[in-house]
């Protein structure tokens, strides 16, 4: 069994969360490659990956303690 598959975390994120739109995108990228196992779509999304600029990831991790104090102000509502 690949180490790719067993060591993902699962997470449930809100519907409009921003995180959303890069896993979006991913998927998309992914989904435009074609594969016949596991062991090739664990090496395409890794392929991937690597194409995410790291600008985006860093604007996501340095958007988290506003997203945070806003869910926190909305006491768990929903935010902007």
């Amino acid at each position: 069994m690949s180490s790719f598959r067993t060591s993902l975390n699962v997470l449930e994120w809100p519907s409009q969360c921003p995180d959303l739109h890069l896993w979006r995108n991913l998927k998309i990228a992914v989904q435009q490659h074609s594969q016949s196992n596991l062991t090739e779509l664990e090496r395409i999304c890794r392929e991937e990956w690597k194409k995410v600029p790291k600008y985006r990831c860093a604007k996501l991790v340095a958007s988290y303690p506003r997203r945070l104090q806003a869910v926190i102000a909305a006491k768990g509502a929903s935010t902007k």
